[in-house]
């Protein structure tokens, strides 16, 4: 939709114009969109049953929003795409710094140039676009960044009195009127500070300095706060919890199908990357289940959360350690292998917060323990479970592979080998290629040797074969507690 060509008061009032508060707007287009089937807050995945149908409740209530979730949880996105309901053009009082309504102007300047022109007051046209206001809630913001403060430069520059209304300069709030305004991780924001939001909120006032201006803000006003600081570096002053209409929690992916699908979407890969690499469904699925794990291991920090950030980055840093080794073995095209999941740790490192344990494991063996523990979960969904206490005697499908490792066999799977040494040295083990064959008979081509390897740090999270690094690549032996239990 093009711009309106309407341009003065007159003409607006003529076309049949009716104003209208923001959070109205939002409203009537929402229900358009419901009525018509048209999906909304498209690109946010996961909370199609739970967040996205209370945020769209909010809205039909006219309701100030907080929502409330741990980190990489998407509450700033969904903010975000509320623009999408806004209508595509709003009429605007030309040269007013709060986009005053033609038909319902609040501002001084807006009155005294409507009472001066009337009917020929030029008209302005916003963007939708425009009408989304940020705030990040740092410790140093002020009630002058948000709400305004007295400008002492306009005051001499005009020869006017402290006392005169003009000298005031609008802070980033009124600045805001009838758009969305978002502030983030609103306990960050000192109290004294939120104290000053409660007048805008409620009684739809705004005071500064010694002014006390009653200005009908209409602002929807989306807050985005994480319960770890409710506790840990501030909190929300509980009178204007009460001032805001709906508290919406957010969460993480429920399964890793949803979790996929995230990282899918939000992955940025290049053109090279998809055409040259190929990567097997399994390492996407380990990739997820790393999160899975982090979440629930008693090495990280629960209330901190693990950001849904983590497996892009991981899935990323697994693509470029694929690429880095197909580029040095000059190579036109590679697959991932599960090798390359040591590459991966640097982006776990930087996403996850450990406790007292985990600090004294140290980063880099908490990631690696991270990705064991993903194999270990999703091996029996493609091999034969490994039950923690055998039966003596008893047959397992594994036999003659740890066999053929106890009789002083070893791999060593360099990082840097080129694809033909290192698919030969698989294949070279006929106990391996017997597994896969008879357990994942549709495995194409590619994927092969990835399962292979696959099943041997599958083992060896079972503990059935020894894995060690070195820094050239991963080295299998048969591990101490088989030989034991051949004896």
């Amino acid at each position: 939709m093009k711009k309106p060509t309407i341009k003065t008061l007159q003409e607006l009032k003529a076309s049949g114009y009716r104003s209208t508060t923001v959070q109205h707007e939002l409203a009537n287009n929402l229900m358009t969109n419901l009525r018509a089937g048209k999906k909304n807050f498209d690109g946010i995945i996961g909370y199609e049953n739970t967040v996205i149908p209370a945020v769209e409740r909010a809205i039909l209530s006219g309701h100030n929003i907080n929502l409330l979730g741990l980190r990489g949880q998407a509450k700033t996105r969904i903010a975000r795409l509320m623009v999408a309901l806004l209508d595509e053009w709003t009429p605007v009082v030309a040269g007013s710094e709060i986009n005053d309504d033609p038909m319902l102007p609040i501002s001084l300047y807006a009155k005294n140039i409507i009472e001066e022109k009337g009917d020929d007051t030029p008209i302005d046209w916003l963007h939708r676009n425009d009408r989304f206001f940020e705030k990040l809630a740092t410790p140093d913001v002020t009630v002058a960044d948000l709400i305004g403060d007295i400008d002492p430069i306009k005051a001499a520059s005009l020869k006017l009195s402290y006392a005169d209304e003009r000298v005031i300069h609008f802070g980033m709030i009124p600045r805001a009127h009838r758009c969305i305004f978002v502030l983030n991780e609103l306990p960050d924001l000192q109290a004294r500070i939120q104290v000053a939001l409660f007048s805008i909120l409620q009684e739809k006032e705004i005071q500064i300095r010694g002014f006390k201006l009653r200005m009908p803000l209409e602002l929807q006003f989306i807050f985005t706060a994480n319960p770890e600081d409710y506790t840990n570096r501030g909190s929300i002053v509980t009178p204007l919890k009460d001032r805001i209409g709906s508290q919406i929690l957010t969460h993480y992916p429920n399964n890793r199908q949803i979790s996929k699908a995230i990282t899918s979407q939000e992955v940025q890969l290049t053109d090279a990357q998809k055409k040259q690499i190929h990567v097997p469904e399994l390492a996407k699925e380990i990739i997820e289940q790393i999160g899975f794990e982090a979440r629930k291991s008693e090495f990280v920090d629960a209330k901190s959360g693990v950001s849904a950030r983590m497996s892009i980055t991981a899935f990323e840093n697994l693509i470029s350690t694929a690429q880095h080794r197909m580029l040095a073995n000059g190579s036109d095209n590679t697959s991932v292998r599960m090798a390359d999941f040591f590459g991966v740790i640097p982006a776990i490192n930087g996403k996850i917060e450990l406790v007292y344990e985990g600090e004294q494991e140290g980063a880099d063996q908490i990631g690696m323990h991270l990705i064991n523990q993903a194999v270990k979960s999703l091996f029996a969904d493609y091999f034969p479970k490994i039950e923690k206490l055998e039966k003596p005697n008893s047959k397992s499908p594994y036999d003659e592979l740890l066999q053929w490792f106890f009789s002083d066999n070893e791999l060593f799977l360099e990082d840097r080998q080129t694809d033909a040494a290192y698919q030969k040295q698989l294949d070279a083990i006929v106990p391996l290629e017997d597994l896969v064959t008879k357990f994942q008979p549709q495995l194409n081509t590619e994927d092969r040797w990835f399962f292979k390897e696959f099943l041997l740090w599958g083992l060896e999270s079972h503990q059935k074969l020894n894995k060690y690094r070195t820094e050239a690549g991963f080295q299998f032996k048969d591990s101490l507690g088989s030989f034991i239990n051949k004896l």
